[in-house]
């Protein structure tokens, strides 16, 4: 299991807002979830973390960093 933040260079939608914006977890079986920081504080449940990426990376503008 790996810890890890979405961090939001440029918030095209303004949405989410910029810099840490979700946390999420990786799980052994490739199953990743994030929960988001800002309102409505919402989580997600994705097959993989490719999954979590092609969905919010916007292009490059939300990175993915690892925790630990």
């Amino acid at each position: 299991m790996r810890r890890f933040v979405l961090i939001r260079v440029e918030d095209l939608t303004g949405v989410s807002g910029t810099g840490e914006v979700a946390e999420g977890t990786v799980f052994s079986s490739g199953l990743a979830v994030i929960h988001w920081l800002r309102e409505p504080f919402a989580m997600g449940v994705y097959q993989t973390l490719e999954d979590v990426i092609s969905v919010h990376s916007h292009e490059g503008r939300t990175q993915l960093q690892f925790i630990d």
